[in-house]
């Protein structure tokens, strides 16, 4: 179980959120609550949780200051989740840069924090191998000591050596990232990270021709590379012109799918770690740059970013909008939102929250109309592609065809829901036959347009609903002269919802072709006769 602390200064909500949430399902147990920031850092301190799930407004020290605390002191290293009843997301710029998990807003949705919580669960395992992985690593990689800062003089002279770097030549640290690397992605074979490694490698040889050594370093989803001033020779010293090489070459090899990120240029290989520093920031710029697939870190490092995601009522709006399937206007607002993504700027964090938000909303529709969103083929990939890398295509791809998928899946759960309420309704008609009912008033029953349910009526039973209703009624009446050769033509006729014995009489013999009487008197024996006393309307 990894742990969690909750910091809220309102008991109800930590508690409520204790009862709420089945944790353990969740993989998480709670391990200390706090009321205020001030003593949830000294339990972080102490304790050292693997979660902080916490309000931001608070006394003392309040939530955002408590995330800058402990990231600033890099002592213990949680996951935050922001819980807050504020849905302006003003905070979100700096709480992206702490690297908060998650935004959340009350009143607390139980599917939506559990939900956020099993994906949290999943990274912090994922994390945690890889943790494992790259410590293993730090005993025989140089090359991952030096940009940790941890190499010794001697060992960073040595690397200087067997790079051939020459006093003040400048230093770049370079991503190299392969998007749409998935199984949902028909359009192009999936490559291993140690296949996509050999590629780079092999790119990166036949542009020096062998003359110049590279060493690479496996990331989560990229490939770290050490470029020094001597590969750039060839490029006239441009660094732009050696990464739009570069990406040509490795496209060939893996397809249009390849981002490049080059961090600042240093001077020392001793400070290789600030270039792998800001190549790190530059991923921030992705969606911005989707166009040309690489950022280099001077020429966006004074550009803006947007962390502000969206507000919650287009997301309602957006769904409202599916369930009227009007397709057209979903489509269009589909554009619309990843138009926003790259001309506003967004960071990849925002369009994650964003796109979850969206997802969710959808979820909760189909949930809604007692539907499961687990058995739409585009479901998983919509929700498992928050860890891999992935074009703004390929994003707005997934996501288009989990809602064009949704938005046909609701127009089936409506048309179920609305078989069984006109099956409803004709129960209905069945067995209140004999009350003063009309189509206006069982529409207002089932709060359906009067209008809407005649047109439905008809489409579902080739009648009309007074037809119907009528057909009811002589059926029934036949059935009481069958079984009575007692019961009076009025009484008949009231028994089956007629306030007037000759209207009865004369819609029966408009339906039957013979009058009441004439219809009981076929039945009779022939030695009985007529019964004289009876006319038709008594």
């Amino acid at each position: 179980m990894h742990t969690v602390i909750l910091v809220d200064d309102e008991v109800f909500t930590r508690k409520g959120l204790i009862k709420l949430i089945d944790w353990e399902s969740c993989g998480f147990q709670i391990v200390a609550e706090a009321d205020n920031g001030e003593d949830a850092l000294e339990i972080i301190r102490k304790v050292r949780p693997d979660v902080v799930i916490t309000d931001i407004r608070m006394p003392v020290l309040d939530g955002m200051e408590l995330i800058r605390r402990v990231v600033e002191e890099n002592d213990a290293n949680p996951s935050f989740i922001i819980i807050s009843g504020y849905d302006d997301f003003k905070y979100a710029q700096q709480a992206v840069r702490y690297g908060v998990r998650d935004f959340i807003l009350k009143p607390i949705d139980e599917f939506e924090i559990s939900d956020t919580l099993r994906r949290l669960n999943e990274n912090l395992g994922r994390e945690g191998a890889e943790r494992l992985r790259n410590d293993s690593l730090l005993n025989d990689s140089m090359l991952e000591s030096i940009v940790l800062g941890e190499a010794s003089d001697t060992a960073i002279a040595q690397w200087e050596q067997r790079m051939m770097l020459r006093a003040n030549d400048r230093l770049f640290y370079l991503f190299a990232e392969l998007n749409d690397n998935h199984a949902w992605n028909p359009s192009a074979g999936q490559i291993s990270s140690a296949g996509f490694k050999e590629i780079v490698h092999q790119v990166l040889q036949r542009m020096s021709g062998g003359e110049q050594p590279f060493y690479l370093h496996d990331h989560h989803n990229r490939i770290g590379i050490l470029v020094p001033e001597r590969a750039l020779e060839a490029f006239n010293g441009s660094i732009e012109r050696f990464v739009i090489r570069f990406r040509q070459a490795l496209s060939v090899e893996s397809g249009d799918r390849v981002f490049l990120y080059a961090g600042a240029p240093v001077s020392r290989l001793a400070d290789i770690g600030q270039s792998y520093i800001t190549a790190k920031e530059t991923l921030l710029y992705k969606y911005i740059h989707d166009d040309n697939r690489f950022v280099i870190y001077d020429q966006v490092k004074t550009e803006k970013v947007n962390y502000v995601t969206f507000e919650l009522k287009e997301v309602g709006l957006f769904v409202e909008r599916m369930e009227e399937l009007q397709t057209e206007n979903v489509r269009a607002t589909v554009e619309s939102l990843f138009h926003n993504f790259r001309n506003d700027r967004y960071a990849p964090e925002a369009v994650k929250i964003t796109i979850h938000q969206y997802v969710l909303g959808i979820t909760k529709s189909i949930r809604g109309m007692d539907g499961d969103e687990s058995a739409l083929s585009s479901f998983a990939p919509v929700v498992g592609w928050y860890d891999l890398s992935l074009t703004l295509g390929e994003l707005k791809r997934l996501f288009s065809e989990f809602v064009d998928e949704s938005q046909r899946y609701i127009a089936e759960l409506r048309k179920v829901q609305v078989k069984g309420g006109i099956q409803k309704i004709r129960g209905y008609i069945e067995t209140n036959y004999s009350s003063n009912i009309s189509l206006k008033s069982i529409a207002a029953f089932f709060f359906i347009n009067p209008v809407y349910l005649g047109q439905l009526f008809k489409k579902s039973y080739g009648v009309y609903f007074n037809d119907f209703l009528l057909q009811i009624r002589i059926n029934e009446a036949k059935k009481l002269l069958r079984q009575s050769s007692d019961i009076r033509i009025y009484e008949v006729a009231e028994k089956v919802g007629f306030s007037s014995a000759d209207y009865f009489v004369t819609q029966f013999e408009k339906i039957e072709h013979m009058t009441p009487k004439e219809y009981r008197n076929k039945l009779l024996p022939s030695d009985k006769g007529d019964n004289p006393g009876e006319i038709e309307s008594e």
